[in-house]
Order: structure tokens, then sequence, then C-alpha cells
């Protein structure tokens, strides 16, 4: 990406974007992994994504070529292709499957006098910018946290078969279910996410599908069967916040992928050793362990155009403030999550003991 430079007047924080990124970096992990949208301006609220069926799949079973039935189906795919001599085969049509999503704008403000700016002992503007930076990384991370959990491929610890019946830990079996259905679904391990530098590209990572969890997990995911931590990973370099794999799958923890305080099971209902955990003591406490195959959802790039910061000197004179006696440092921007195919990830509900 080429850099500019101001070719009349300099810029008062030149450096504000440049700390967005650096102080977004340690508090964004979902935020990375998503496809990146240039999303450009004057294009309405709605953001539409397209993608074709293949053959043999439905809309509802978008990536299943193969669908559920008795006897050979690969057999009775083969033969769905089988030309008679001299008959030209009736044709096929191939059907469009569009997902909508509405672009929302969020923002965070705060301001500062100018005595505040020239005679206070410590820079609180400064502060005040670097703030700005972590709330912007931080309210972008929960917009995809909020929109992946709440995906239509879910899974759950123990007997349940909703959140609120969620009664065990994550275990080998049930990652192995978790992994089987993204295989089943055509959904690749994901090979690159966003850089995490000043860029807005993507690198190259090591293949696997990636579980994101909160870091109340660490000692469950660690204690799992096959286990290989990150520091003897024999080829590769681990993501920030990586503590290692089990089999297909990687893992990288964040303390602000936090779970649904007692939305679990009751207390006494935990299938894993021990005692289970729950805030109050009633309730289970759930995890939702975020999986990703490669695409499987998409964003307004976090490190794009989208983000708009703003720092206004008390220096600046205005109308408004003709005396030079405000200040104030925020941002806006605009944010959409689009989970364009569900089935390429997955969410793990579980619960962990005390």
């Amino acid at each position: 990406m080429k850099m500019q430079t101001y070719a009349l007047t300099p810029a008062r924080i030149g450096k504000f974007k440049g700390d967005i990124l650096k102080h977004a970096k340690p508090i964004e992990v979902l935020v990375k992994a998503g496809r990146q949208v240039d999303y450009p301006a004057n294009s309405s609220d709605t953001y539409v994504a397209r993608k074709f069926i293949p053959f043999g799949a439905t809309s509802t079973n978008p990536n299943v070529f193969f669908q559920n039935a008795t006897g050979d189906r690969s057999a009775a795919y083969v033969q769905q292709h089988q030309t008679q001599e001299g008959v030209t085969p009736a044709p096929d049509s191939i059907a469009a499957l569009d997902v909508t999503e509405i672009i929302n704008q969020y923002s965070c403000l705060y301001g500062f006098s100018d005595k505040i700016f020239k005679i206070y002992e410590d820079n609180i503007p400064a502060e005040m910018s670097t703030q700005v930076c972590e709330r912007i990384a931080l309210v972008n991370e929960m917009i995809v946290f909020g929109k992946l959990k709440g995906s239509t491929n879910q899974f759950f610890g123990g007997s349940g078969t909703t959140r609120v019946t969620t009664a065990g830990p994550l275990t080998l079996n049930l990652q192995s279910s978790i992994v089987r259905s993204l295989r089943a679904n055509h959904a690749m391990p994901v090979t690159r996410m966003l850089a995490a530098s000043v860029e807005f590209d993507t690198s190259a990572v090591a293949s696997g599908y990636y579980g994101y969890a909160h870091t109340d997990l660490e000692r469950m995911i660690r204690d799992l069967p096959n286990f290989v931590p990150a520091e003897k990973y024999a080829s590769g370099t681990p993501e920030m916040g990586e503590i290692g794999k089990v089999e297909a799958c990687r893992y990288i923890l964040s303390p602000e992928l936090i779970p649904y305080q007692d939305g679990g099971a009751a207390i006494a209902s935990f299938t894993g050793a021990g005692a289970g955990f729950s805030t109050t003591g009633t309730s289970l406490d759930v995890y939702p362990i975020i999986y990703l195959g490669q695409d499987a959802f998409s964003q307004i790039a976090v490190k794009g155009m989208s983000i708009k910061p703003k720092f206004i000197s008390p220096d600046d004179i205005s109308k408004s403030d003709p005396l030079n006696q405000r200040g104030y440092a925020g941002a806006i921007w605009w944010k959409a999550v689009m989970v364009e195919n569900p089935l390429w990830m997955a969410v793990c509900n579980v619960a962990r003991s005390a």
C-alpha cells in the first residue's frame, strides 16, 4: 500500500490511525478471520452477497451435493450424467442464493477542555485517543462475535440439544462431530487471515479449522486427548493467543469471547469431572466456541476506510467554540458482518468445571 504525504498542511495528529491499528491488534482475533470487503461509498446501507448453488445441492443444503437417500448415492450421481448416444440431454439451470445484511453505524467520543489540553500534567487527549482505538477494536470484535455465535450450525456439550440444556464440556468426540460436519459441507481449512500489522492485506497461516474460545477454557482444551501445545509445533508460527491444536483444530483464546452467564442446564446436571461452574450457583455458564473454515463469513474491513477517526484540538477555532475552549477525540465507522456459508462454521456451546 503506497504511503501518501500531506502536500499542503501538516497533520496535527498524524499517528492517530496508526495508533488505532496498534492498539486494536491485542483485542482482535475473530475480526482477523473474516473475508474483508472493500465497501465503496454511496452504495446504500444494504450489503448483498451472492453465490451460485452447485449441481445436486439445494438452497437449504447449498454445500451438500449428495442428498440423504437410500442406496448407492455416488452411483446415482454418476447415472445423472450418463449420456445416451445421439440424444441431447435436457439443459440444467443454475440457481443463485443471495444473503443480505444491513450496515450499521457506530461511534465513540471523548471531550476535554483547553485547560486539560494545555495545563494538565498528564497527556489526557493522548490517553483518550488510545481508548478510542481500543474501543473501536472491542466493539468490532463484539459485533463479529455476536453474529457468529448466533449461526445456525450449533453443537452442545453433554446431552444438551439447546443452549439452555447445555450440560457438558468440550470432548474429543464432540470436536470430531464438528469437524465431520465441516468436512461434509466442503468447508476448507483456514489458510489466510488479515495480517496483524498496519497493512490491510491478508497473510498466509498454517492450515486448520480455527476454534476461538474464552480464556477460561484453556485447561479444558489442554486436557483433550492428542493436544499439541503451540510451542511444540513442528513448523509455522502460532497466531496471537493460540495455545495449541487438537487433531484438525487450532485453538485461539481471548478474554473478550465471554460466556452466557447462567445460560445452561442446572448446575447439578454437569457431565464433566467435578462440579460445574455457574456465576450464581444455579445454572451452568455456557461458553460458545466458534469454529471457522475458510470464507465462512465476511465483513466490512475493520482496518479499512470504514473507520473515521477524529481529533479536534482546542486550537481549532469554530463558531460553535469561538474561544477555543473544547477539544474532542473520537471515531465513527460503519460495520456489517455476514455469515455467507453457515455450514462452513460451527458454534459449540459447552460448560466448564469449577
